[in-house]
């Protein structure tokens, strides 16, 4: 088949949206012939990685506004606005090239959101929409817990959603879609009630099998101190105030525990704060931001994640952890959640913040007190990420999905 991926975020060895769109690129073209309409700014990596193994049966087409529309941008500062007037360039060459190609099916892959708007609805082709996410939000208890920019943030981006949500896009996108596919339950509830049909609940995540091995080589810790890990962003939505919290009960118990935190971002002044107010300084280490290899490396030297994300579609670092055998507490929201099974970590309760804490701080005293639950839990971890998160199974899925599609089916 003849296929359109729309792939704004698509880079080759990256996590989060650049991996889900090189992934989805990979998978798809195992079977089809694949167009990609992405960003110039992928161009390089991208380019790297065809030398060493060329992929024949894509085309990539890079897309990229004037000069004078994108000197604006820079890193994360107006990206969703850039994003936006990026699709109307996406739909236009997308136009050009159908009309030489003919293509079976249109899919839109990245941004996984599903209240920004995509254009590509309009070629009026099969469509696949997804997997998006973004219905997830702070549950309301916790708004009192983020910075006042923090819940400035929360409150404009409701906003912004709930206009979206009336706007014609995306109203068209969920109208024509032959099948939409959402990366949590939150999202699924809110695409339904906009009219969607043919809904079907998948994580935007998954790992390559490289990654599936390094990871799974990782040998469950034997000696030194209980160590907990979290990795992100340090912004207010990422919870890691509360993780902190959390930890501050587990010294309680366990003095001779510690605390790493990798990334950076505009919450980590607060942070370092809330560590002084809780006497944590000799126990909480902020290692910065490190290179995938090195997270990887750090994540071996520690015995549980903790991902207490408050509103998040995906959640790559789980998935490592997970393969890496790994415990993971988390929240019991977006998709985390749907990662995290009882025999493999904790998806703690999020009815109020002190509950939330005191969850997250019973999971991590009872793994640092019993070493055959962290081990068992590991191991029923690792064997849920090799079935569930591997890119392959996503392959076979997406090209039964497309033949359906095609023939009306789906």
């Amino acid at each position: 088949m003849k296929v359109l991926v729309s792939a704004y975020a698509c880079e080759p060895a990256a996590g989060s949206e650049p991996g889900v769109g090189w992934n989805w690129v990979e998978q798809i073209s195992r079977h089809h012939e694949v167009w990609v309409l992405t960003r110039q700014n992928n161009r390089a990596g991208i380019e790297r990685a065809l030398q060493q193994r060329p992929r024949h049966n894509v085309h990539w087409v890079y897309v990229d506004l004037p000069r004078w529309l994108r000197f604006w941008k820079r890193g994360r500062r107006g990206i969703h606005a850039y994003y936006c007037m990026w699709q109307v360039a996406a739909y236009l060459a997308g136009r050009r090239l159908d009309g030489d190609v003919r293509f079976d099916v249109v899919h839109h892959v990245t941004f996984v959101n599903y209240w920004l708007p995509t254009f590509l609805p309009f070629l009026a082709k099969p469509f696949i929409w997804g997997p998006v996410g973004g219905g997830e939000s702070v549950p309301r208890p916790f708004l009192q817990t983020l910075s006042p920019g923090g819940r400035w943030f929360e409150r404009l981006r409701d906003t912004a959603r709930a206009i979206a949500e009336k706007g014609i896009f995306v109203r068209r996108t969920v109208r024509v879609s032959r099948a939409v596919l959402v990366t949590t339950k939150e999202t699924a509830s809110r695409v339904q009630e906009l009219g969607a049909h043919h809904v079907q609940v998948m994580s935007q995540v998954a790992l390559a099998e490289d990654d599936l091995d390094a990871l799974g080589s990782l040998a469950p810790r034997s000696t030194g101190p209980f160590r907990a890990i979290s990795i992100g962003r340090f912004v207010d939505w990422k919870g890691f105030h509360l993780a902190l919290a959390a930890f501050a009960e587990v010294r309680r118990d366990l003095p001779s525990s510690e605390y790493w935190l990798v990334g950076d971002g505009p919450a980590r002044t607060r942070l370092e704060r809330i560590v002084r107010e809780l006497g944590l300084d000799a126990a909480v280490t902020f290692l910065g931001p490190l290179p995938r290899a090195e997270v990887f490396a750090r994540l071996a030297q520690c015995d549980v994640l903790v991902h207490p994300s408050l509103h998040e579609s995906g959640g790559w670092v789980c998935a490592e952890a997970m393969a890496a055998r790994r415990p993971v507490v988390c929240l019991a929201l977006g998709g985390p959640a749907l990662q995290v099974t009882p025999d493999s970590g904790y998806a703690v309760s999020v009815e109020t913040p002190n509950e939330a804490i005191q969850g997250m701080a019973n999971a991590l005293v009872g793994l640092a007190r019993d070493a055959d639950l962290r081990a068992r839990m590991g191991e029923a971890a690792r064997q849920r990420a090799r079935q569930h998160c591997g890119w392959t199974t996503r392959g076979d899925f997406i090209t039964a999905l497309y033949h359906r599609v095609a023939a009306g089916a789906a």
